[in-house]
């Protein structure tokens, strides 16, 4: 009867150790769009969203959850049960990261438009509200900028309100804000017209499989690009979130 007693203790202590374990690892949501999202790994893709690089980035102790998108904003994210299913799936002390823009802001596009200081903005702070309520914790992170220089060379904003309402929100609500929107535009200036076309998607003829004729894309990142926009992603982190500076890779 001891032993038995004694075998049940121990199964019971290893089951609790391990479910210890399973809830003190923490989790880094991040939900967005195509600048985001994971894409294909294939020689035949140079596609990448930062939210597939970033993980790299960090060591043991946190897991990354990219629930990114293609072509998704606050309003279609939420409609189509993707927000909802990140909700579900938040535990105490998770991390939600939330970066939209690029499509909200298409107002062609009935399904997806969301015009920035209404609808925007209320799906922004429903993010972070219902986040909380789960016991986690939101990040805003502005869009990155495009590659939009001018017959000037002065590089326009194409987002307008729409980083400007996120920078509102995340002061409105205390939430920890990466401007990733400034950090990219001083990035992209930095780079300049010719050597910023290394960030994103411009390729010739033959380059890749996937682009036949070539390609010339200022919105979706290289694989360049991505790791440049995690660098900025880190800078943030750490200037906003010093709690998880420890899971960086030195």
């Amino acid at each position: 009867m001891m032993k038995k007693l004694i075998l049940i203790a121990c199964v019971a202590l290893v089951l609790g150790i391990s479910a210890f374990q399973k809830k003190s690892q923490i989790t880094i949501f991040l939900v967005g769009d195509s600048t985001l999202a994971d894409k294909p790994y294939s020689g035949s893709n140079p596609e990448k969203g930062w939210g597939q690089i970033f993980p790299l980035y960090f060591k043991d102790g946190v897991r990354f959850e990219n629930h990114a998108v293609n072509g998704r904003s606050t309003k279609s994210f939420r409609s189509e049960g993707r927000w909802k299913k990140v909700l579900n799936r938040i535990q105490p002390g998770d991390y939600v990261l939330i970066e939209f823009g690029h499509n909200d802001q298409k107002s062609e596009s009935k399904d997806r438009y969301a015009a920035a200081d209404t609808d925007y903005r209320a799906n922004l702070i429903r993010f972070v509200r219902e986040t909380r309520e789960k016991r986690g914790k939101a990040i805003l992170a502005t869009p990155i900028s495009r590659r939009s220089f001018d017959e000037n060379g002065i590089l326009t904003d194409t987002h307008g309100r729409y980083s400007e309402v996120v920078r509102e929100v995340a002061a409105e609500l205390g939430v920890p804000l990466w401007d990733l929107h400034k950090k990219s535009i001083a990035l992209l200036e930095q780079f300049g017209v010719e050597k910023s076309k290394e960030l994103f998607l411009h390729y010739r003829p033959g380059d890749y499989n996937r682009f036949p004729e070539g390609k010339e894309d200022n919105t979706h990142l290289s694989p360049t690009g991505a790791f440049k926009i995690c660098d900025l992603a880190v800078e943030e982190l750490k200037r906003t979130v010093p709690e998880l500076v420890k899971f960086l890779k030195d």
